[in-house]
C-alpha cells in the first residue's frame, strides 16, 4: 500500500495530508488508487474494492468440469420456492455485497470455460440462462469483461 498527495477534495488540507492510496497486488502487478476522500480510511476502502475488481475482470482460471462449485458461488445459490429440486438454481447476489467480484471472477471463467457462450457457462453453473446475463449485465466493467471474452470467441455481444 502507498500513500501520497493528490489533488482532490480538502482545499487547503490537500497539500498537507497525504490521503491517498494506491494497492498493489504484487503477484501480478495489478493496481488501484483512490483519491476521492480527504479521509485516508475511506480512500483504502474504496482501493480495495475497485483491486478486487480489477483482478476478477482480467485474471482468468479454469473453472474445473467436475466437482463441486467454488464455496463463494455456493453460498449465493437459491433454490426458488415452488420449483423442483432437480431445477436449476437462482444465483443472487448484488453490486454492493462483498462477495461480487470473488462470484463475478468465478462467473467469467465459466463464461472462458464456455468459449464465450452464457447458455453452456449457465448449464455448468447449474443456473439460468437469463440468470447469468443478467448477473454479467448488471456491472458496465464486468460488461466489458464478458464482452472481451465473446470478442476473442468471434460472437455477438451481450445487450
Amino acid at each position: 500500500m502507498t500513500v501520497f498527495k493528490a489533488s482532490g477534495p480538502g482545499g487547503q488540507h490537500r497539500n498537507k495530508v497525504s490521503s491517498a492510496v494506491r494497492l498493489r497486488h504484487e503477484p501480478t502487478g495489478i493496481t488501484a488508487e483512490a483519491t476521492e476522500s480527504r479521509s485516508q480510511h475511506d480512500n483504502r476502502r474504496q482501493a480495495i474494492r475497485r483491486l478486487r475488481m480489477h483482478i476478477a475482470c482480467r485474471l482468468r482460471r479454469p473453472l474445473p468440469h467436475e466437482g463441486p462449485l467454488p464455496p463463494v458461488l455456493a453460498e449465493c445459490l437459491f433454490q426458488p420456492r415452488g420449483r423442483a429440486a432437480t431445477a436449476r438454481r437462482r444465483l443472487e447476489v448484488g453490486r454492493k455485497d462483498q462477495r461480487f467480484w470473488a462470484v463475478a471472477a468465478v462467473l467469467l471463467d465459466a463464461l472462458e470455460s464456455a468459449e464465450g457462450q452464457v447458455a453452456k457457462a449457465a448449464g455448468c453453473l447449474g443456473i439460468t440462462t437469463g440468470n447469468l446475463s443478467a448477473i454479467l449485465t448488471s456491472d458496465r466493467h464486468l460488461l466489458a469483461a464478458s464482452q472481451d471474452i465473446r470478442r476473442r470467441y468471434k460472437l455477438k455481444p451481450l445487450s
